[in-house]
Order: structure tokens, then C-alpha cells, then sequence
């Protein structure tokens, strides 16, 4: 089997300059060191590079209310005092604060998972990257753990266009609980999402949370405890995920590569190495489905770039060295600047009894998928008033092009030497 695949990696070099506020553990500055390390180990050689064209605000509401976009698109930081009320129904202002630029912000990051997507559905491109992307706890009108607008489920309905069944996996040390919600009712996408549990954020996801109505056992929940570590997670990860591949065969993947799972992270609390997140990454690259991949968490900022770093280059198909090369931001990776770190020596408290017991109990619900679900849902024009405002959010494949869609065409292609600048 050829590793190599065809490669669009989605970045706009402004990600970086927007700071969500003094202290807070969330720093889109990241993604621009991510981006650096990923050009300086040569990896964009083996990748079309796009700058995402911004999507409009009408195209956010395919998913969220037109009242909170609209909200998004006016608060700022000079005239939060006007919006109290909003603020607090919007649940904006503290976890999730108000920043300059915060709409542009949201437009950025929710433009390289659409884009992405319409890519991928047409059929230009087997992998799309957007670490930017991924942000999964936002709802319908309702900002959550640090995202205002959902790329992820915006992503789906875009692919939803096209493909009949679309699979989304999490492994963000959070539970995905936006997306599992958005999908709860349809059994067009199955949500699985491997997770902390118990007093800890966002405190859903438990195992028997399985999806409701039509899409009764389209939600697969792993929940874990403290301490997981790189063997414990592959054995759960691989069975279950080679188990839903068998069942739902999807056509396209939307895989969320939260690095807060990463031994060490600043607000994460498992064990793994950027090896063992990187088996994720791998296991199903493996599967050869078109794979839409996003970033998500991550809060220790030496760590995230050599995590997404290390999984665009097992999506290019290129192995790099555990030497860094040197970079604009070389002095965060000391003292030994390399790519892999050693994990810590905490405990893991996943015990391997409990591990099987959950892994069985999963493997029943999915014994009870059919093996094509047989719902037709439909995708609906932004402009449309028959768009359905509810969670199953059913979407009707149109012929003529949405005025809010951007032509794939339109999107610029970074010159070489804007990469290494």
C-alpha cells in the first residue's frame, strides 16, 4: 500500500497575533509555532499549503443561531458593557472571553475546516489539515471551553454534501460534546470520542450517552481516568475505531487531535507520548477514507507544535528527525530540542479490567449499528427557511453553488518564500 497521499494544509499567518487575554491558558500563538517547525522540517514540500479563504457569517448559522453570529460579529472589547444580558445568555466573558478581533478570530479557524472539507468532497485531495480548526465545544448559541463557533460540526454539513455517513473522532482530553450533541438524533454521523471523565470538563460523555432516537448508537463514549498512558490508549483506541470502521463504514473522517491529551499539558491530566497520539493519527490514516484533521486543545506551548508537527508528517508520509531544526522559536524546545519528550512517572488509574470492560460494553452498542444506516437526511442552503434549526440538522444536497461557499479555485496558494518568512 502507497503512503503517500495527496496533502492540503490549510494556515493563515495571522492565527497567531490574536491573544485571548493575560493568563489564559488558551494562546492561539501556538498554531503560528506549529507552522514554523512544520516548514522548517521541510514538510511543506510534500503538501499544497492554502490560506483559507474567509467564509461568510450567514455560512456559520447553518449550525449556530443567526442571534449569537450576529453577537460574535459586534462584541468587542469597548462596548461589552452595552451587552451584559447577551453576554451571560451567550455564556461570553470569562472561560470565553471577549478579545479584539474575536470574530475575525472565529471567521479564520471555522474558514480552513469548511474550506477544508469542500475539498475533500471535491475529491481534490485525500487529507486536509487545520490545526487552527477543532475548536468542539461551542453550541448552537452558545459559546463553551475557550471555542465560540463549532468548525467541527460546520465541517460535517459540508461534508455531509456529499458523503451519506461521516465519522467524527476525538481525542482531546475534553469530552466533543458539541459535536456529539449537534449529531445526537441523525445516524448519518457517528461522534466517537476517547476522554477524561468525572469532575472534570466539560463532565459529559458517559459510556451509556449512546445518541437517541435514529441516532441511538452513533454516539460512542470512552470515559477514562487519570494517568492514560500510550499502551492503554492503543488497546482501547484500536479495537473500538477498527470496530466502528467495520459497522458504519463512513465516507469521510473528521479527526479532532486535541494535544491536551499530551503527557504534561498545563490543564491535561494523561500520560501519553507524542508517539501514542501520533498511533491515533496513524491507525486511521491507515483506513485510506478522505480525513479531514484539526487541532483542538492544548495548553503547554513547547508541546503542541512537536505534537501536530510529528502527525503532518506521518500525514505526508515523511519520517523527520528527533533533532529539531532550528526555528523562530527554537529557544521554547530547551533543553534538549528534540521532538520526543520522555512522559512523566504518574500513575495510571485506568485499570487494564476496566479498560475491557468498557471496551466490550462499547463493542455491543456497535454490534447494534446497522450496517448502512438507511435515514436519508437532507442538506439545507444557508438562505433556505426549511433549514432545520434543531440538532439533527439534516442538509439537502444542492445542484447550484451556496453564494456563501467559496470556490475551491479562489483559495490562494502560498508562495514558497511567504512559508519561510
Amino acid at each position: 500500500m502507497s503512503n503517500q497521499r495527496r496533502v492540503s494544509y490549510f494556515y493563515d499567518a495571522e492565527i497567531g497575533n490574536y491573544h485571548y487575554g493575560q493568563g489564559h491558558p488558551m494562546k492561539p500563538h501556538r498554531i503560528r509555532m506549529t507552522h514554523n517547525l512544520v516548514v522548517n522540517y521541510g514538510l511543506y514540500r510534500r503538501m499544497e499549503v492554502f490560506r483559507p479563504r474567509l467564509v461568510s457569517p450567514t455560512a456559520m448559522t447553518r449550525f449556530h443561531s443567526d442571534d449569537y453570529i450576529n453577537f460574535l460579529k459586534i462584541i468587542s472589547p469597548d462596548n461589552m458593557q452595552d451587552y451584559v444580558r447577551q453576554l451571560q445568555r451567550f455564556n461570553v466573558g470569562e472561560d470565553c472571553p471577549v478579545f479584539d478581533g474575536l470574530f475575525e478570530f472565529c471567521q479564520l479557524y471555522t474558514s480552513g475546516s469548511i474550506g477544508g472539507a469542500a475539498r475533500l468532497n471535491e475529491n481534490r485531495v485525500d487529507v486536509v489539515i487545520n490545526y487552527a480548526g477543532g475548536l468542539h465545544h461551542a453550541k448552537r448559541a452558545e459559546a463553551s471551553g475557550f471555542c465560540y463557533v463549532n468548525d467541527c460540526v460546520l465541517a460535517i454539513l459540508e461534508l455531509l454534501k456529499k458523503h451519506e455517513r461521516v465519522l467524527y473522532i476525538d481525542i482531546d482530553i475534553h469530552h466533543g460534546d458539541g459535536v456529539e450533541e449537534a449529531f445526537y438524533t441523525t445516524n448519518r454521523v457517528m461522534t466517537v470520542s476517547f476522554h477524561k471523565f468525572g469532575e472534570y470538563f466539560p463532565g459529559t460523555g458517559d459510556v451509556q450517552d449512546i445518541g437517541y432516537a435514529d441516532g441511538k448508537n452513533y454516539a460512542i463514549n470512552f470515559p477514562l481516568n487519570d494517568g492514560m498512558d500510550d499502551d492503554s490508549f492503543r488497546g482501547v483506541f484500536r479495537p473500538v475505531i477498527a470496530k466502528v470502521m467495520e459497522v458504519f463504514q463512513p465516507g469521510a473522517v473528521v479527526l479532532q487531535c486535541g494535544a491536551d491529551s499530551l503527557s504534561g499539558d498545563r490543564l491535561g491530566c494523561f500520560n501519553l507520548s507524542i508517539k501514542g497520539h501520533g498511533d491515533c493519527v496513524e491507525f486511521v490514516k491507515s483506513f485510506n477514507i478522505p480525513m479531514l484533521v484539526l487541532g483542538g486543545g492544548g495548553y503547554t506551548l513547547r508541546n503542541i507544535p512537536r505534537c501536530w508537527t510529528y502527525e503532518t508528517s506521518i500525514l505526508a508520509g515523511e519520517e523527520i528527525k528527533d533533532e529539531l531544526p532550528f526555528n523562530d522559536y527554537f529557544e521554547y524546545f530547551g533543553p534538549d530540542y528534540r521532538l520526543h519528550l520522555p512522559v512523566s512517572n504518574m500513575e495510571n488509574l485506568n485499570s487494564p479490567e476496566y479498560l475491557e470492560r468498557t471496551k466490550i460494553q462499547l463493542l455491543e452498542i456497535l454490534r447494534e449499528v446497522e450496517p448502512v444506516p438507511g435515514a436519508q437526511i437532507q442538506t439545507g442552503q444557508v438562505e433556505s427557511q426549511t433549514n432545520p434549526r434543531s440538532a439533527l440538522m439534516e442538509v439537502e444536497n444542492e445542484e447550484e453553488e451556496d453564494t456563501d461557499k467559496r470556490p475551491i479555485r479562489e483559495e490562494r496558494k502560498e508562495h514558497q518564500s511567504e512559508l519561510a518568512s
